[in-house]
């Protein structure tokens, strides 16, 4: 849990206009962030006006950038000593716009959640123009930042990761319940996950798959198609974006956590289950393993001391291609071995009283705009 801070005082109250994308309309782990922040940052005694920029980003249309350059200048004009921050997700596709406002003087921040997939047509290149361009650039997670290094050969990012809010513990079922907390999209890969659920159906489980249907619908359809066709029926369910008191209960119900995304940033989902006490399962060479050491000072198995084929983490990172057989056998492993099961219940239990939250992220935001002072 957080430390408690000193409150910031009235004098250091900063301005900060945060431009947010328009068209992504489920709780996407980016749009859980911004929320979070920006309560946060007010809270801390900041001011904090959010905008959002219309259009079909990541790349957005001709008009699309425009009108977001038009924003960028009235922002400019109506506060010029507010800080403007731009989600990368909308930043990212209009270089040409982030180059026009450094260039009137008021160059804006991004705050990048995720870096442009390579194979949307020239997205690296206009993300490179993007931030380049930008005052500075702060990240959801470290290891964005070492990409943008990588990729771009830009250094200085501030990884200003996600906090986490206390939560009940999960009681858990008999039989075992596991929750994968995502919306069914081509990137959370859901048809591998139900596959290595098909490879532990001797064993006795239920699982829910909770996120919105409607983001992308044709693979919602084919996620409901393979449930069917893998007999799943009975032990799945497709319990679309869930909240409040249905949601509260998956929780309370569930055993383990799951995300095999493809690429993940970080992976809110990863604290917010460690924060019930649930240990996730992950998929290695994403940013959830890095979630995955939330509260633990450690970012990596090698640094948590090369403690065996599963570490002392709760929970572990899966190397995943197309083949579901891997996780299977993490899961089959999990359900015949009550002592790997209490081994990371464990190591979440403990964890989640070291989970940094989101005033820490918003400290980290207002230190890497204006310095320590007041802070």
């Amino acid at each position: 849990m957080s430390t408690p801070q000193p409150a910031v005082s009235a004098k250091s109250t900063r301005r900060i206009q945060l431009v947010v994308p328009g068209n992504v309309l489920h709780n996407s782990g980016g749009n859980v962030y911004n929320a979070a922040l920006t309560t946060k940052l007010i809270a801390l005694g900041a001011q904090v006006n959010t905008y959002r920029a219309d259009g079909e980003w990541p790349i957005g249309s001709e008009e699309d950038r425009r009108r977001f350059g038009s924003l960028l200048s009235e922002l400019a004009s109506t506060d010029p000593t507010a800080v403007t921050i731009v989600d990368g997700l909308v930043a990212s596709g209009a270089p040409e716009e982030m180059e026009q406002a450094a260039a009137e003087g008021r160059p804006a921040w991004v705050l990048l959640h995720m870096p442009l997939e390579t194979p949307i047509g020239e997205g690296p290149a206009l993300e490179r123009r993007a931030l380049a361009a930008a005052s500075g650039v702060m990240s959801t997670s470290s290891s964005v930042a070492a990409l943008v290094k990588e990729r771009h050969g830009i250094d200085g990012v501030t990884p200003a990761l996600p906090g986490t809010d206390p939560a009940p513990l999960a009681v858990g079922s008999t039989p075992p319940h596991f929750i994968a907390v995502a919306a069914l999209l081509p990137n959370k890969d859901q048809l591998i996950l139900l596959g290595a659920l098909a490879g532990v159906m001797d064993l006795p489980w239920t699982a829910s798959l909770i996120g919105s249907d409607s983001a992308d619908e044709a693979y919602a359809r084919e996620v409901s198609a393979a449930v069917e066709r893998l007999g799943l029926g009975s032990r799945v369910r497709l319990a679309g974006e869930l909240g409040g008191e249905e949601f509260d209960a998956e929780w309370k119900a569930a055993d383990l956590s799951l995300l095999v995304s493809r690429a993940e940033a970080y992976g809110l989902v990863v604290p917010e289950s460690l924060a019930h006490g649930l240990p996730v399962i992950v998929r290695a060479g994403t940013g959830a393993v890095e979630a995955l050491h939330a509260g633990s000072g450690q970012r990596s198995y090698e640094e948590s001391g090369g403690q065996g084929e599963y570490g002392t983490l709760p929970g572990t990172a899966v190397e995943l291609d197309t083949d579901p057989a891997p996780l299977a056998d993490v899961l089959r492993n999990w359900l015949t071995d009550p002592g790997l099961r209490t081994q990371w219940r464990t190591a979440a239990m403990t964890v989640r009283e070291r989970l940094p939250g989101w005033e820490d992220t918003a400290r980290t935001v207002l230190v890497t705009l204006y310095g320590n002072a007041d802070l």
